[in-house]
């Protein structure tokens, strides 16, 4: 039987459900009404709506089942993820990391067959998102973004071409993460429990990824090809700026030592500390730290825990029982409004489930992870970093959605072979 709790909790995720796809909304009406343009902003933050009811949820659990309940439900949530993202986008943002994945894309661009800023742009939608199977998801997406932005995400691009940029980015993120059985957020919730290993992920769904990153990264250049001016010095990091290369091996291990410690979130948080420290210690080798587009990020993400929690007792009858196929497309379209992380961890709690079954569920879970800010863990990342390269600074649900449609589909058809 359905509590009141549970009704209001699923009215809530609706509301939050519609608030995001009206952020585009907001930030117009912060600029037909600059007398509140300071609230319409904010609510027109894509990475404040699901912490914002969350705690219109946690208010109501208190009026209704009284504080102590509120309480020991937020403190029974797990909020290792968002910490996780926000530590691991502000350290693989650092500008010695970045100016080495700079470097190492322009020797790579300059070997290529082809223009250097294409060849750029193709590493940052292909190479960079398969590499989240080794450095995990959330920092393969703020390295691609930010290495992206300055050449894709300008603002004199296109804005269809934009968006189409940005939904096979958040698409080959989200399968490119499937390469190894640790570094997306959804193969995380069931390699453990399901028995999967990367050899495994490799053989029954690496290849799949490879094939289909490497051929929605290339269809999206030849779009852009007549857009991409030439920028040699783009590729380069600037010689005035160069940081020392024990610096940037410090930098690097700082951020291989938190992807280690990823499930650990007393160990990475401590390093983050160390961290922070030595950027304060080297300031002349730093630019500043992405700390609040990462705080922005992470509470996103533990809001989406808080509300998503409160779904279970729709959504777990809502996957299982169905077929294979059913099971696929069903897993798709729920990953769009769910996180798909949040999605594959209910499906794990289903008994009886084939093995058929179990690939099912994941290969839509990781397939729709691009249709919407919301499907998979790092793309808030990948939003906050490039919303300022689209027009009222603001990300379209709508326009996501169509990007994400055409890579979606060649997923789709290499996922189901």
């Amino acid at each position: 039987m359905t509590t009141t709790m549970q009704t209001v909790a699923l009215v809530l995720f609706v509301f939050a459900l519609l608030h995001t796809f009206a952020t585009h909304l907001f930030e117009v009406l912060a600029h037909r009404h600059p007398r509140h343009a300071g609230l319409f902003h904010l609510l027109g933050e894509v990475e404040v709506v699901f912490g914002f009811w969350a705690s219109v949820l946690m208010l109501a659990m208190a009026l209704v089942d009284g504080s102590d309940t509120a309480i020991d439900y937020a403190e029974s949530r797990q909020y290792g993820e968002p910490l996780f993202v926000f530590v691991v986008m502000v350290v693989a943002a650092s500008r010695p990391v970045l100016d080495a994945v700079r470097g190492l894309l322009a020797l790579l661009a300059r070997l290529a067959p082809a223009r250097p800023e294409l060849a750029q742009a193709w590493l940052g939608l292909a190479l960079v998102p398969l590499a989240g199977s080794l450095i995990t998801e959330p920092a393969a997406m703020t390295l691609a973004a930010l290495t992206l932005a300055p050449t894709v995400f300008r603002r004199d691009m296109p804005e269809w071409l934009k968006y189409a940029a940005l939904g096979t980015l958040f698409v080959n993120v989200s399968i490119g993460g499937t390469l190894s059985a640790y570094a997306a957020p959804p193969v995380l919730m069931v390699a453990g429990a399901w028995g999967w290993d990367s050899g495994f992920m490799l053989e029954h769904f690496g290849w799949r990824a490879l094939v289909a990153v490497l051929f929605n990264a290339s269809a999206l250049i030849l779009l852009l090809r007549a857009h991409l001016p030439a920028q040699e010095h783009a590729l380069e990091a600037d010689a005035r700026r160069r940081v020392p290369p024990l610096v940037t091996l410090i930098h690097l291990a700082f951020l291989a030592a938190v992807v280690e410690l990823g499930h650990h979130p007393v160990l990475f948080l401590g390093l983050f500390m160390l961290f922070l420290g030595f950027t304060q210690a080297y300031p002349r080798h730093q630019d500043p730290l992405m700390l609040k587009e990462g705080l922005l990020v992470g509470f996103f993400l533990a809001g989406l825990v808080v509300l998503g929690g409160m779904q279970q007792w729709w959504l777990q009858p809502a996957i299982s029982g169905l077929s294979p196929i059913a099971l696929f497309f069903g897993a798709l379209g729920l990953t769009a409004v769910t996180d798909n992380a949040a999605l594959t961890y209910l499906g794990s709690l289903i008994s009886g489930l084939s093995g058929h079954d179990k690939s099912m569920l994941l290969a839509g879970a990781v397939v729709g992870g691009g249709l919407t800010v919301i499907a998979n863990a790092p793309n808030p990342a990948g939003a906050a970093l490039l919303r300022r390269g689209f027009a009222d600074d603001s990300i379209g649900a709508a326009g996501l959605l169509l990007g994400a449609l055409a890579p979606t589909c060649v997923a789709v058809l290499l996922f189901l072979l």
